[in-house]
């Protein structure tokens, strides 16, 4: 299993806390040796396996409730286009992603409009928007690969490829979006600091961010989502506090994706005064209550799965854990000698390729007709009603276990 040290919360660290200032950072996690790249193809077993690997030391601020990763070192991470994240292929990320998209073009009256994606991925989301209400758009993304929807589309959507910066000043847009992004930053505060610069006097401008929510993963132990990308972690009140700090008017923020997600609507804020109000003294307790019972609460959720993997190699059961994205290396980085022989993915992409660190390679539902599986580990349970129908029109019969 990966090497876990419970640190003491009360662990000064002598770096000060990017979004507010305060030098109250406490080091409170720490796991060592983990796969740096989380979604990147790899072609072979041994290229997987020797993938480059980092520590993950993560600090907590006691004032706005922020989460880093103190070890993080942005150098030794690379987007490029061997970089495969999407979850476009699920009907169940289609239809909020649908949903997601309608609510934005309804909200802020999105026909006929510009807009910019900060972190586009494969564009799908953009598309999507420049679609419904007849939009214009340009997508930013170091990783982008261009496709044939892309070409299609090519007379209202360009793309990018590289990171949003100051260098793009000259893009003008009524909305500008970033998804599962802002995590990926080192210093958010930083990142939002020199968007609003770039926004200037145009205050009919609106801004919207999704990033996962902290509070799943440190209070409802969704501990696989632990991962060497993600270098920032939000909570509700460390993202308010971020845009509020960073020249921005806090619209609305909200708990999306069944609460996996975090999103924010914001505006430039034309004041000299930050746009936030104080955490109150019971938010504060609540969410450092959450950060000192994680670890133990963490070694707890590791013995038991570790339990249920070493019974299920004794009774020698055939088992694939469903989804090969950032949560299945984590978990199975955790249990290295685990009886889970492949990982199962519905991206087409992916298959055929092994998971970082581990070597397990990943195959399509069809796989399974033969393999015959008596267990799957569902990564995520958001998708298990999508899985359960898949499996069933393959004929299987096995068992499901969520982590």
């Amino acid at each position: 299993m990966k090497k876990i040290v419970p640190t003491q919360l009360d662990k000064s660290f002598e770096t000060s806390c990017p979004v507010c200032g305060s030098k109250q950072l406490k080091v409170f996690f720490e796991m060592s040796n983990v796969p740096v790249p989380s979604n990147v193809l790899w072609t072979s077993k041994d290229t997987a396996k020797k993938c480059a690997k980092g520590d993950i030391k993560l600090a907590f601020c006691p004032v706005c409730s922020y989460i880093m990763n103190t070890a993080y070192d942005p150098s030794r991470l690379e987007y490029t286009q061997a970089y495969e994240n999407p979850l476009d292929f699920s009907l169940r990320f289609q239809t909020y992603a649908r949903s997601l998209a309608k609510r934005l073009v309804e909200r802020y009256e999105l026909y006929n409009k510009k807009i910019i994606s900060i972190g586009c991925g494969k564009g799908n989301f953009l598309l999507l928007l420049c679609k419904l209400g007849n939009n214009r758009g340009v997508g930013f993304d170091p990783a982008f690969v261009e496709q044939e929807e892309h070409r299609k589309a090519k007379n209202r959507v360009k793309f990018i490829q590289d990171y949003y910066s100051e260098r793009y000043a000259n893009y003008h847009s009524d909305l500008i979006i970033c998804r599962q992004t802002l995590e990926h930053v080192q210093n958010p505060k930083d990142f939002l600091t020199m968007l609003r610069r770039m926004i200037g006097n145009r205050l009919n401008t609106r801004v919207f961010f999704e990033v996962p929510n902290a509070l799943q993963i440190f209070h409802k132990l969704h501990v696989w989502d632990i991962i060497y990308e993600h270098c920032s972690y939000f909570t509700p009140t460390s993202l308010a506090r971020t845009f509020s700090s960073s020249g921005f008017r806090v619209c609305e923020l909200t708990e999306d994706f069944e609460g996996q997600f975090l999103c924010v609507h914001a505006s430039a804020n034309n004041q000299d005064v930050p746009d936030f109000d104080s955490m109150q003294p019971s938010q504060a307790n609540r969410i450092a209550s959450y950060i000192a019972s994680f670890v133990a609460n963490y070694k707890s959720k590791v013995k038991s799965w570790k339990r249920k993997l070493e019974q299920m190699e004794g009774y020698k059961q055939r088992v694939v854990m469903w989804g090969s994205g950032s949560k299945g290396v984590t978990f199975l980085n955790t249990f290295k000698n685990s009886p889970i022989e492949y990982a199962v993915d519905i991206n087409p992409n992916k298959q055929g390729t092994y998971v970082a660190g581990t070597g397990q390679q990943v195959v399509s539902p069809d796989f399974l007709r033969e393999y015959q599986p008596d267990v799957i580990i569902v990564m995520n349970p958001i998708y298990g009603r999508e899985i359960r129908q898949l499996t069933k029109k393959l004929g299987l019969l096995t068992r499901f276990m969520y982590v």
